[in-house]
């Protein structure tokens, strides 16, 4: 799994933050290709559903610095029921009505009061983003594409960022920390939802 590049160049000088100057390869951002969905905070996970039925729970596993050397990507490692630090994600999956995904292998987010410090759900659920007629129901079309109006707009909301869908499967992602705002925003600011 390949790691979704940052909309803007990230700044040698403060690497938590980005340039104006666009990432190599996200020009269709800005030249209006593509949509735009939110960015969930939770864990990433990947179900394999089959028949209707969900056949195999992964959670993402981040290459060590050593492996990321080496020019290693992030993959995905089975979760266990015997793994306390998989309790939350597979409550996530449990709670997840999966009759209308299609087979396949999907990648999602685990979301819930235990996730991430239930930033972005109160409820355990997996939100699915790479389903690509379901994406695209997701789709914000208010969401600017320039520097500062994204600044702005991510400035202004209780999201953690944007992720845009190109129509051949190419994605990109900006997030609010990477302007400077605070995350959580619900935490700082008094956000519900």
């Amino acid at each position: 799994m390949r790691k979704i590049p940052t909309l803007f160049v990230r700044d040698p000088a403060n690497m938590g933050r980005v340039t104006r100057e666009v990432t190599p390869g996200c020009e269709w951002v800005l030249a209006g290709e593509g949509f735009a969905t939110r960015k969930w905070d939770g864990t990433n996970v990947r179900v394999t559903m089959k028949d209707g039925a969900l056949v195999n729970f992964e959670k993402r596993r981040n290459p060590t610095r050593e492996e990321k050397a080496q020019g290693a990507e992030p993959g995905y490692v089975e979760t266990s029921s015997h793994d306390p630090s998989d309790k939350h994600i597979i409550t996530a999956a449990a709670s997840t009505d999966f009759s209308a995904w299609p087979d396949g292998e999907w990648p999602c987010e685990a979301l819930g009061p235990k996730i991430q410090g239930g930033t972005d759900s109160d409820t355990p659920r997996l939100v699915e983003f790479s389903i690509p007629a379901w994406a695209r129901i997701c789709e914000h079309p208010d969401v600017p594409r320039d520097f500062d109006g994204l600044s702005e707009f991510l400035g202004s909301t209780p999201w953690e960022g944007i992720v845009w869908h190109h129509p051949d499967g190419r994605m990109t992602k900006i997030k609010r920390r990477d302007f400077g705002h605070p995350w959580p925003a619900r935490a700082r600011r008094g956000l519900t939802g």
